[in-house]
């Protein structure tokens, strides 16, 4: 028997767990299958709208009492280095750039190792083998690129899992070599994606989210030209100290109004 996919994406809810961000609190997310012929429009459209890849899944936050956590990403136009940005840009100078296709290989996991034993040995991650790690690298249905950074003698420094969006780049995951931390490698690849961003006439580079109030997720809000997603729409960033709000436990929608107001893609041939 020949089955087909649903003429619409599903939307499902996760089971409450405890939230990496902020104590005390649960979260809880809202995704869907991202499969199929019109994979990339999906992604394209639910990317603009808050959304988030993890290989074949789409997701966000959609927590019961809580709406902190906000999609950022930056408008390059509008996007200017302050000075310790230029340092980062200028101590990096010396790296290497490539893009490859999206293959994971023995250097990228021994780096992702050492990464999350460095800086997460207590994270969700934390206990991923090289079988988890390949299928994080390389189960996407849409245009990827791992962007991989090298020195002078071709050691692998740091590497970023990208989407590439029709509206901008996304960075879905990147790690880097622990034992280099005074070179804030994390925001030298953001500053080079930007840089990426520009040569191929993309107008954004999405990073995640940001969650006013976490100290892991704070390093966002440095960068000028951030924009959030909240209430429906892109806003330019604001000080974290005017979305106390979003932590109230009535901030937040039923699940079935917020399914109701996400726009789906044309998906007619």
């Amino acid at each position: 028997m020949r089955h087909s996919l649903p003429l619409a994406p599903q939307f499902y809810v996760t089971a409450p767990q405890p939230c990496p961000y902020l104590a005390g609190r649960m979260e809880r997310k809202l995704f869907t299958a991202l499969q199929g012929e019109q994979a990339e429009k999906l992604n394209d459209s639910l990317s603009k709208q808050g959304f988030r890849r993890s290989q074949n899944v789409l997701y966000r936050p959609s927590c019961a009492d809580c709406a902190a956590c906000l999609s950022a990403r930056i408008d390059v136009a509008a996007f200017k280095p302050s000075k310790s940005q230029r340092r980062t840009m200028k101590r990096n100078a010396y790296l290497k750039r490539y893009a490859a296709s999206p293959w994971a290989t023995e250097d990228q996991y021994s780096l992702f190792r050492r990464y999350l034993d460095h800086r997460h040995a207590d994270g969700g991650m934390a206990d991923m083998d090289v079988f988890e790690f390949a299928a994080m690298i390389e189960e996407t249905p849409i245009r990827s690129r791992v962007v991989q950074y090298s020195d002078a003698e071709g050691r692998l420094t740091a590497v970023c899992l990208t989407d590439v969006l029709d509206d901008g780049l996304s960075m879905v995951y990147s790690f880097y070599e622990p034992d280099l931390a005074q070179q804030s490698l994390g925001s030298w690849m953001i500053l080079d994606h930007v840089a990426i961003a520009r040569e191929t006439g993309l107008p954004y580079v999405y990073l995640g989210y940001w969650v006013p109030g976490s100290p892991k997720m704070g390093y966002k809000s440095g960068f000028s030209g951030i924009e959030v997603y909240r209430h429906g729409r892109w806003q330019k960033m604001r000080a974290p100290e005017e979305y106390a709000a979003d932590t109230h436990p009535l901030s937040t929608d039923p699940i079935a109004e917020q399914v109701a107001n996400i726009s789906l893609p044309d998906t007619r041939g």
